[in-house]
Order: structure tokens, then sequence, then C-alpha cells
């Protein structure tokens, strides 16, 4: 299949125009990523988002894997010499796997069979008669086949061969197949069941030790959970409809006739049975299970993917001098002092336990660091012992002017063990690398959370069920969008910040930092072409996404791209201003008409971003960073009473509902139902990760560590 059909199906699918997926087509197959697509191309696929690009892209890929297997089908048929003009057109007019796969299952290459052994005694004619003359004796038409020769010594292994050819027909009827898929869709039930002996060890489980429902309106997070269950031998699972409802489907296309114990008919009725127990109903079951798996891996790798991107994209504090801490009562809490650019200066370790000189050498170890480097912010780590730290830090009478907050840390240990600390930090241990994590973290959450598999961060739904190069995939784009959104400075990002960054490769973001790190600061963006192995096609993707804090040209710090500088310049000049008196002049900006520098190649999409981000240029797209603290006194679950209102954060949201910190060292759960006065579907509606709420703790159940919460009249 060629690019015009698949653009056909694309379009249809998607409810895109034609022309428009065309575009896009054409230009990721000329190595343009989505961010460069979406921002900087917005006239020639009619301001499609990057969610729709994303979109195209994937159902191209999706078509074409699926064109690639109606390929070697054809082949695979050709070989045999079984292709027909008519199974040739049927092949390449079918539009999913199940059906493509029902049409090739006759002439698929297989294990042998019973079906195969029974036609090799010679029972194919005898499984045409019983199924042409259902009235009929059937055991008087099989004594004719009997022979010892042949491995038939009787009239009933003569039976049971025909019967296993017509069982096997049955299960490659391809409109049967296709009635009973349908079938298996709407009227399978998902049930599961404990397996006996497993009630204690498989109690995280007790909600499905006897459960079901129907398998099409079973969620994403129930779905895994029980597949989770199964992989982990505590649950027993099934996926299907009603038995005799599914033989009575069957039965209807193949008895013809009224069934008595000595007719052809009652071989037939044996047949159905068997060929519906023994290879339909576990052939539709895995495919249902496909499915449900397929369907439950998308909805969680969506989730995961919301919640990473509110995570990547948390409000900053900037660049501002940090003393991080990661807290550690028993261990001590190593400590370090980064600078305004997350160079780490200093580090150390304080105690905080008993006895109480070791305490107040801590506090005075502290307030001596905050004074010789100037520091402007406290940051310290939720993790075990962290409110405690926290509340020591606040104890300590520092200036009013520093802030002194909580940070997540979720995934800083990932970090600290990673090739990436290695790489930053080879001549520290794990406990620095993670309290560096820690302070950058509030600095600039993108900048260091890209440093760490997703997976470790903590906001996903199941994440190490679903197929994981899906994951990868989704995760991957997801971290490249919100990095260009945001945009990156050239002379202070790492390596690893920099290979996300629209036509850059690893291999060409290290290219960068080791020239930055020779020759000194980037001056301009066009100075990035110096760079070896960078040429005009990465430097078209990239440069737009890049900014040059301090460039002589003012626009080499905004999200304009080169390619456009000239149609700001004509604005200037129009104004009669220099570009740098233009840039973030409401009063001209507002007398410029956008529809003036419309040419052949710009069109008012881009003129309006250009205006858009004169008026604010490199502004970062990121909320202003917010100070949040819990209720003091509330430490730990067995503080918790039913009714009490509390602050706290979403650490995950989720289809069932969101998780919620609250300071207790154990996050709550706000069930869907109560996350609003009105009826929610999707909890994204209501909440995001890291948003600040209000809560009112419904229940705490000590012994299975379950806090439950709810916003409902908050």
């Amino acid at each position: 299949m060629n690019n015009n059909n698949f653009a056909d199906r694309i379009a249809q699918k998607l409810n895109i125009k034609r022309a428009q997926v065309d575009t896009v087509i054409t230009l990721l197959e000329e190595g343009a990523t989505i961010p460069f697509i979406a921002r900087y191309r917005k006239e020639a696929t009619g301001e499609l988002d990057e969610v729709e690009i994303l979109n195209i892209r994937d159902t191209l890929d999706s078509l074409k894997k699926f064109d690639s297997r109606v390929q070697a089908i054809l082949k695979s048929m050709i070989e045999q010499d079984c292709l027909t003009p008519d199974l040739e057109a049927k092949i390449k007019n079918a539009l999913t796997l199940s059906v493509l796969e029902d049409i090739y299952l006759p002439f698929k290459p297989k294990r042998r069979t019973k079906a195969m052994v029974a036609r090799e005694k010679g029972l194919e004619a005898l499984a045409d008669y019983i199924l042409k003359n259902q009235n009929s004796l059937s055991e008087k038409e099989a004594q004719r086949y009997v022979n010892n020769d042949k491995g038939v010594p009787s009239s009933l292994e003569a039976l049971a061969g025909a019967r296993d050819i017509i069982a096997e027909r049955i299960s490659e009827d391809f409109s049967l197949r296709s009635e009973l898929r349908d079938y298996f869709i709407k009227r399978a039930e998902f049930s599961s069941k404990l397996i006996k002996g497993k009630e204690q060890e498989g109690v995280k489980y007790k909600d499905y030790f006897a459960w079901s429902e129907n398998a099409s309106r079973s969620p994403s997070h129930r779905t895994l959970a029980i597949f989770r269950g199964a992989s982990e031998g505590f649950l027993r699972y099934h996926i299907l409809p009603d038995e005799d409802q599914s033989l009575k489907l069957i039965e209807k296309r193949y008895i013809k006739a009224g069934i008595s114990i000595s007719s052809c008919s009652n071989q037939v009725l044996i047949a159905v049975k068997d060929s519906y127990k023994r290879l339909l109903a576990p052939a539709m079951e895995t495919e249902m299970k496909n499915t449900l798996k397929d369907k439950a891996d998308a909805e969680a790798i969506r989730v995961f993917g919301q919640n990473l991107e509110e995570l990547l994209l948390e409000a900053p504090l900037g660049q501002k001098r940090v003393l991080a801490v990661d807290p550690g009562l028993r261990t001590g809490c190593k400590i370090v002092c980064l600078d305004s650019s997350g160079k780490l200066l200093q580090n150390d370790t304080v105690y905080l336990l008993p006895p109480q000189k070791r305490i107040e050498e801590a506090g005075e170890k502290i307030k001596t660091l905050v004074e010789e480097y100037n520091i402007q912010a406290v940051a310290v780590g939720n993790g075990t012992g962290g409110k405690e730290a926290l509340a020591f830090c606040r104890n300590l009478g520092l200036d009013k002017s520093i802030i002194i907050t909580a940070v997540n840390e979720n995934g800083a240990s990932v970090y600290s063990a990673s090739e990436a600390g290695r790489e930053e930090f080879p001549d520290y241990d794990l406990t620095v690398r993670g309290s560096v994590s820690i302070g950058r973290r509030l600095m600039d959450p993108l900048s260091e959370l890209i440093k760490i598999d997703p997976k470790s961060i903590g906001v996903g739904q199941y994440q190490h069920d679903v197929d994981q190069k899906e994951l990868k995939h989704s995760l991957d784009d997801v971290v490249a969008f919100c990095v260009n959104r945001v945009g990156v400075e050239i002379n202070t990002a790492s390596s690893r910040l920099l290979q996300y960054v629209s036509g850059l490769s690893g291999k060409l973001a290290a290219a960068i930092v080791k020239y930055r790190d020779e020759k000194g600061p980037f001056r301009s963006r066009e100075a990035i072409l110096s760079v070896p192995g960078m040429g005009n096609k990465s430097f078209e993707q990239s440069a737009g996404f890049i900014r040059v804090r301090g460039a002589e040209n003012p626009l080499d710090n905004s999200a304009v791209h080169p390619e456009s500088y000239h149609i700001v310049k004509k604005m200037a000049t129009g104004a009669g201003v220099s570009v740098g008196d233009l840039i973030e002049n409401d009063l001209l900006l507002k007398k410029l008409n956008a529809e003036d520098y419309i040419d052949d190649k710009t069109g008012l999409p881009t003129i309006n971003d250009i205006l858009a981000e004169l008026r604010k240029p490199g502004r970062d797209p990121r909320d202003s960073f917010a100070l949040f603290s819990f209720k003091e006194g509330v430490d730990t679950p067995e503080d918790l009473k039913e009714g009490m209102v509390l602050p706290g954060i979403i650490t995950n949201v989720t289809d069932f509902g969101a998780f919620a910190d609250i300071g207790v060292h154990q996050d709550g759960l706000i069930h869907i139902s109560q996350l609003a006065d009105r009826f929610v579907k999707n909890p994204m509606d209501i909440v995001k990760v890291n948003q600040k709420v209000q809560v009112r703790v419904m229940g705490v159940d000590l012994e299975r560590r379950r806090i439950s919460l709810s916003m409902k009249g908050l």
C-alpha cells in the first residue's frame, strides 16, 4: 500500500482533511519532528496541534505494520500455490488484523492437528458425507471407511476422525468466526476467582476473589489488576460468554435436521461442541484477552503520559542558591549547597536524633552553610523523615526571605545509581547525588526529571504491566513535547536535556556540550552551526527551541525561529525602532497589523505567534512557584481523625480516582465518586498531578494502610 492509500485511511479514521494528512506525512518523511511541525509549520498543516500530528504518525506506523502483514500473507499463499483472485481481493480489502488472520487461517502453516491425521487416514470424504446427509445413519456410512492398514479399526474410529475434520472446518469458517467474535465482544464475561489456598498471600487481590462483569465494560485498572493477580499465581480468570448461547449460534449454521442419536446430524452436533470447546472458545478467549490488554495498556499509558506531563511542567523556583536536604533520621541527613546554576559547592551530613548536642550541631552547621553560600532556598526531600527535617529547618530562625519547602523525591535514588548520576558526579557517593537531585528539582523540575526513567517517578497506573515498548515510546514523546514547549538554554543545559530538543540526537547533544566546554558559551543561535555534526536540517529543526540568554540579537532568546527574523526586522523598521526596542513594547506592537506581514512563505498563524512572542519573549509557559505546607501536628496515619480537613498535593491520577499526599508518609485515595459534588467521568477533568487541594478524611484503615479522602463540599 502506498502513502496515498495510507493518507486516505488516516484522513477518514481521524476525521482530518486529506491535504493536511499528506502534508504531515511528507514533513515526517523529510525528518521534521512533531514539535517543529506543530510550532513552525502551521500554515502547511492547517494548524494541526501536537496531538493531532502524533495521531497521524502513530496511525501511519500502524497501517504500515498491517500492510507488512498483508504482504507476508500474500507471499506465503503464493508459495503454497493457493492464492486465488477472490482470496487476494479479500486479503487486500481486510480492514482489521483479526479479519485478515481469519481469511488466512485455513492456509496458515500449522503444527500437526487431529484433522490432518484424519485426512491422512482417508476420512475427509466421510466428513463431507456427514455434513451433507444429516438425516442418514452415520455408523452405516462409517463402516465403509474401516481399514486396519490406515489405522481405522472400527466405524467409531472413522466417525471420530470425521468429527475432527468437521470441527476444524467449523473453527476455520470465516463468517462464523466473525459472528462469534462479535458475540464475544458483546456478551463475554470477565470473571476471576481465587486459587485455592492463596487467601492470605493474595489478600491485596481480595476484591477479585469472586469477580464477574461484562468484559467490554472492564476499566483499565481492573483489567490490569486481574491480569497481574493471575501472573502472580493468586487468581484464575476467564473471558467467555454463555456457552449454551455460543453453541446455539454455531448449531444454527451447521445442524440441518432433527437430531437422533444414530444420525449424521448427531455427529455434527458432537463436532460443533468439540470445535467450540477445543478450538474456537480458546482462540476467541485469547483474542479477547489481547484486546482487553491492548485497551487497558493504551488507557494506562495515556493516563501515565498526562500525569508525567503535569509533573514535568511543575512550576520551577528558578535560578536560586539552594541548600538541599536528603532526610535520614538514623543514618543522618545528607545536605548539599548548590549555586544558582545547580553546581555542587559543598556537601555534609547532619543528625537530627538525640543526643541533644548532636541536634544543636546540626542546626549550627546548616545556619553556617546558609550564611556562607548566601542560600536563598532550602529544599527538603519528602521521603522518610522528610517532615521532621522540614520542621527542623523551619525552626532554625533563618531569614524570612529564605524559601523552605518540601520536594517530591520519587526517583531520586534511581538517578543516584544511574549512568547519568555517575557521569555528573563520579567522585561522590549515592547520597550526595540524591541530595543534588532534590535541590535541582526545586530549581527546575523539568531539567532534572528528564534524567530519570519516567517509570521510576511514580505517577503511573500498573506501569510495569503494560507493553514496555509502547510505554517508552509514549513517554519519550511526552518528555520531548514538554522540553520543546519550555525551550532550552543552550549554555546551561545538560546533554541529557539537549537530546530531547527537536532535531538533536544524543550524539549531537553531547557534541554541543563538548564544544561549549572547550570554546566557551555560545553567543548566538547561529554559532551552534559551528558544532561538528550540526547540519542545516538539524539547525532548522532545533533553533526555535534553543534559547541563548544575553545574545546580541534578543530574538535568540525567544521562540521566534531564525527563518522569521526578517519579518521582525521589517516590523521594527516599519515602527521606526530597533528590534530590541520593539520587543515587549505593547504600545508599538498593538499598532502593527498582522496581515501586513503575510507573504508567500509565512501566513497569519505564524505572524500571530511572532507577535505573541514579542510581547513576552522567552516566557516560561509553566506556572509561577507557590509555597505549600502540610498541616502541622499531623505526621502519621495514626494522627488522622475522620472529618479532618487537610491541605494535600495530588501525587497520582488514575481512572478510578486520585492519590493525595497529606503529609503522613502514606498517600490517601480520593475515589472518583468523592472528587466533586457532581458526576465525574474522568478524574483528570477535576485534578492534575501536583495540584494543591483541600481534602476531608473519610476513613483510615491502619491494618491495610489505606486512607480514604474526599473533596466533596470543599
